[in-house]
């Protein structure tokens, strides 16, 4: 029992709750004279005068409680003062009312801290915007949007939408400004906003080519002195008298801009001096621009000023100093991080993505911009430098590729000896330009292939066509994906009438680069050459599609509807040639064939003519013209084309058989006789000129009759063992063909003869005269001619496009686009 203890009674836990502060009883506040008076006045402000209330730095009053004991207040206000100061020492902010707890909590209300039961908060004020004030703020607002909209529409290319923009917003501003001078509030101008409407307006009229107007609101601008540094817009100024040609008022105005800016803007005073430079090299004044040039590239050198200062002593003829101008060029820095940066270090996967991501962003692309750009300049000035320096184009050739090894572009020094390359070719040194091409041979495969490509070119040219074939062979084994290799593979394999092999590179040369245009067009030709003639045409639409003025294609286009027998769609593609080369004999000729085939002879004559104005030398054109006459019995007419023809084929008699009938039909006898005799003179063993000698000397009662006929005789009894020869020859075909080829001979001496006395039989067959040329159609007239414009038309091309001279190698090109880049 010692060891127990009984427990103490202790304190209850939610004690004093219940016990009540009078000082927050409110219900006595209405019988309290000195509350009432303070919510009244100002009473309740002052300070009360009398005891200190514990607690509180105050004076109270006293105060009956709910129980009717007086208690003292402790401020008239009706609230203790609980940041006063008590015995010396400051009490804690207390936060009764921020927790919601009040007296009339106790009186049973609803707990409320938000304050949700007296409704919603009364509306805000609106603004009052037919105040003056309120209307300039709307005023100035839209003259921004305006501004905005038209800069938003030149961005675009709607240059007349920016210009009215411009203009509205021009208008809408000296409106604001007249209100508010009517306003009084002049200073209050906003010369910002003044200054972006002018400058905008300006810069549409100069945009929209309305010079004038764009310099009046410039010099608008600049007269006025409120704007500051107004003064460079004078570089405008000169831009706009540049594109006006008024060279010296362009150099005036950058002059006077260049005055007006400090030493501070070195890149805007390096701008226009560089303009100051180009205009006087428009000018000629080469001396000025060098000095101008020079300036700017003791100061701070860049690529184009530098490349500028190459083309002045170019035309200067300043040799030594083109060199060291262009040494200055290939020093210059670009200011480009090495592409190094976007190569992965590692197989970090997060460091991966961010490469790949910043790897064609825009800094990149303006980075690889600029460097094309620069090796574009230095690849102009090195072919410059060429011709000038040396007079000998292999050593200057040498000195620019040894210059360039030892500078930042070591890649271009490639590209300098493909150039060379290239220049011999055109000087027609094949032998110099395979060489250089054929140490590129151990070089990387992108170098290599392009050119491989180009020497598969050159031989295809030359028609050493296994030399072709292996360098072409070559350039796709070193890349398989380029296009040009795979069309000169394919060309091989068409001379060699390979054709359905020659198809299969084309179209995988097509499937590499789809705007391979001439892989398209020989593939057409391929397939026309295989008598796929809708697969041919095809291509050629598709290629029509891409050159759209290229006559060849419309032509195969024509010749190809012209083969499906559509000839009306080949009279249209004709015409759409003729829109191209209205002076082209070959189409004209083709047309007047399909106008004559048609039935249309009027319109074939108008074609043929044409043609024949173009080029007398075409000897179906002359034939259908001179029959055309015959059948309309003008034989004088039909003389002279057939005349030319014996001048351009002397050795076909039946033009000059024709010659003497149209004499004759036109009633001149002795012309007529003349020329049979003259025709017997060169072709003493035609029967047919001796058959008409017969007939005329008979006929006009002359003493040759008797020589002639004897000839005749002769020459008949020669023909017919002729005859018999053949006949005999044609059961051994060795011996036949070795004595056809001997009557192949005789037959080349007396072929007018042959030719001769088909036209007799012509002849005989008419009923009313043994006359020959009284045919029913030109057609009979059969001129064993084939125009050489024709087979020249299904040429392949080749796959190198850059343009060589045409005597050497035709209609081909070699292109820049096979250069290394």
């Amino acid at each position: 029992m010692e060891n127990v203890h009984l427990a103490v009674e202790e304190d209850y836990l939610y004690s004093g709750y219940n016990d009540f502060n009078p000082t927050f009883d409110s219900e006595e506040f209405e019988n309290d004279v000195g509350f009432q008076q303070a919510v009244r006045t100002s009473y309740g402000r002052r300070p009360p005068i009398g005891g200190k209330f514990p607690g509180t730095a105050i004076g109270a009053r006293p105060l009956f409680s709910s129980s009717g004991s007086r208690m003292p207040l402790a401020s008239s206000m009706g609230r203790p003062l609980t940041g006063a100061v008590q015995d010396g020492a400051a009490r804690p902010m207390s936060a009764v009312r921020a927790a919601g707890y009040t007296s009339s909590l106790t009186r049973g209300s609803t707990f409320d801290p938000l304050g949700q039961s007296r409704g919603p908060a009364p509306p805000l004020e609106t603004k009052n915007e037919d105040t003056p004030e309120e209307k300039i703020k709307l005023l100035e607002k839209k003259l921004n949007n305006l501004i905005e909209e038209s800069c938003m529409a030149q961005s675009t290319g709607n240059l007349q939408l920016a210009l009215d923009k411009a203009k509205e917003a021009d208008r809408k501003e000296r409106a604001l400004v007249k209100q508010k001078e009517q306003l009084g509030s002049v200073d209050h101008i906003n010369l910002d906003l003044t200054y972006s409407v002018l400058l905008n307006l300006a810069n549409q009229y100069e945009n929209n080519e309305m010079y004038p107007e764009a310099l009046n609101s410039y010099q608008f601008i600049v007269k006025n002195k409120m704007f500051n540094n107004a003064g460079r817009l004078k570089v405008n100024m000169a831009n706009i008298y540049y594109k006006q040609k008024n060279y010296h008022k362009a150099i005036k105005f950058y002059r006077m801009a260049l005055d007006q800016i400090s030493n501070a803007h070195k890149d805007m005073r390096i701008k226009i001096k560089q303009n100051i430079g180009v205009v006087f090299l428009d000018m000629g004044q080469y001396s000025d621009a060098i000095a101008s040039f020079e300036d700017i590239m003791s100061e701070t050198p860049n690529i184009r000023t530098g490349f500028n200062l190459i083309l002045c002593y170019y035309a200067v003829g300043d040799r030594e100093k083109m060199k060291k101008a262009f040494q200055k060029l290939i020093s210059v820095p670009l200011c480009i991080n090495d592409e190094d940066k976007y190569i992965p270090p590692n197989d970090d996967t997060s460091s991966n993505m961010v490469i790949e991501a910043i790897k064609n962003d825009q800094l990149y692309q303006m980075e690889r911009d600029l460097r094309a750009q620069a090796e574009k300049y230095i690849m102009t000035a090195a072919k410059l430098i060429g011709p000038a320096t040396e007079t000998s184009f292999a050593s200057e050739s040498d000195w620019c590729v040894d210059t360039v090894k030892n500078s930042q572009y070591v890649q271009l020094a490639n590209d300098l000896e493909f150039h060379k390359a290239m220049a011999c070719l055109r000087q027609k040194d094949h032998n110099q330009a395979k060489e250089i091409l054929k140490t590129f041979e151990k070089k990387d495969s992108r170098v290599k292939s392009a050119a491989a490509t180009n020497l598969s070119f050159i031989y295809f040219q030359e028609k050493d066509f296994n030399q072709a074939d292996k360098y072409a062979d070559l350039a796709m084994n070193a890349d398989r994906y380029n296009p040009a290799a795979l069309t000169n593979k394919g060309n091989t394999l068409f001379v060699k009438q390979d054709y359905e092999k020659a198809a299969e590179f084309y179209k995988e040369a097509l499937r590499n680069d789809s705007s391979c245009t001439e892989s398209l067009h020989n593939l057409g030709l391929t397939y026309k050459r295989l008598n796929h003639l809708e697969e041919a045409l095809d291509c050629f639409l598709k290629l029509h599609a891409i050159l759209k003025n290229s006559d060849q294609v419309m032509y195969q286009l024509a010749e190809l509807y012209e083969q499906l027998g559509d000839r009306q769609q080949a009279t249209k593609w004709l015409m759409q040639v003729i829109t191209v080369t209205p002076t082209d004999p070959h189409v004209l000729a083709k047309l007047g064939k399909l106008h004559n085939d048609e039935g249309d002879k009027s319109q074939a004559f108008q074609y043929y003519s044409e043609s024949f104005r173009l080029f007398p030398c075409k000897i179906d054109v002359i034939e259908w013209l001179g029959v055309y006459y015959i059948e309309s019995q003008f034989f004088e007419k039909a003389i002279q084309y057939f005349e030319r023809a014996t001048l351009i084929q002397p050795t076909q008699v039946k033009w000059q058989l024709i010659v003497a009938s149209c004499y004759r039909k036109s009633g001149n006898y002795q012309k007529a006789l003349e020329t049979y005799k003259g025709i017997h003179r060169k072709f003493p063993e035609n029967v047919e000129c001796l058959r008409f000698l017969v007939r005329l000397s008979t006929d006009m009662g002359l003493k040759e009759v008797q020589e002639y006929a004897t000839k005749l005789k002769k020459a008949e009894k020669m023909k017919e063992i002729r005859e018999e020869k053949v006949k005999s020859g044609q059961g051994n075909t060795v011996g036949g063909r070795r004595e056809g080829s001997g009557g192949s001979a005789d037959s080349n001496h007396s072929s007018g003869s042959n030719r001769g006395e088909r036209l007799s039989a012509k002849m005989r067959a008419l009923p009313v005269s043994n006359d020959p040329y009284e045919a029913n159609s030109p057609k009979e007239l059969d001129a064993s001619y084939m125009d050489p414009l024709g087979p020249q038309m299904e040429r392949p091309k080749t796959g190198a496009k850059k343009h060589v001279d045409d005597d050497d190698f035709g209609d081909e090109e070699l292109g820049d686009d096979l250069l290394p880049e």
